[in-house]
């Protein structure tokens, strides 16, 4: 059992930064993939990055590429979404989650944390 808590939401102007943390409970963090979720208003969850056990590979949606970050420290069983140049349409509620297999697909997760709001400003 993995227990998810995100971190660091907020209220941003337009081409301002924030950065998401995830904390996970358990001793086998390190041997799951990760990924960052998003779902605004009115609109389907969508995947926004995603990286495996080790770190060592990384996805990321278009939507999101040269602005987004995604990071692990295995150590600290956290990871990161580093958000910067951030968009009104990035305004969504973001989850984490995890998973023995990683990707894009939602479906591939087992756990997931409550979410956390991110709200950026024009």
């Amino acid at each position: 059992q993995v227990q998810l808590v995100e971190s660091g939401g907020g209220l941003v102007q337009a081409g301002g930064s924030l950065r998401l943390s995830c904390a996970a409970s358990g001793r086998t963090f390190s041997t799951y993939g990760m990924g960052w979720f998003r779902q605004a208003p009115g609109k389907e969850r969508e995947v926004v990055a995603a990286i495996s056990w080790n770190g060592a590979s990384t996805y990321y949606a278009d939507s999101v590429k040269g602005r987004f970050t995604i990071s692990r420290d295995n150590a600290k069983n956290t990871v990161y979404l580093q958000m910067n140049i951030l968009k009104p349409e990035d305004t969504a509620v973001y989850y984490c989650a995890a998973g023995m297999k990683w990707g894009s697909v939602d479906s591939l997760y087992d756990y997931w944390g409550q979410g956390t709001q991110v709200t950026v400003s024009s």
